[in-house]
């Protein structure tokens, strides 16, 4: 996937007093996405925005876009 997390999310917003056991008991967002981005998959655009919100920071502080090899990307 050429898009990546840049951080650990679930760290920051630890760092920020955000808890994964606070975030689904205030229902900022729910366990699927936390799942997803425990596993480093790509979250919904509200969801980045939510991230981005209790972060105060922008996307490009979040992920970024690693260009695969050729190969990697099934190109020759």
């Amino acid at each position: 996937m050429p898009i990546k997390y840049k951080v650990d999310v679930i760290a920051k917003l630890k760092e920020a007093g955000y808890n994964t056991s606070t975030i689904r008991k205030e229902k900022i967002m729910g366990e699927a996405m936390l799942q997803k981005i425990r596993n480093g998959q790509m979250v919904s655009w509200a969801t980045l925005e939510t991230i981005c919100s209790l972060l105060d920071c922008q996307p490009g502080d979040i992920v970024e876009f690693v260009k695969e090899p050729a190969e990697e990307a099934g190109q020759t």
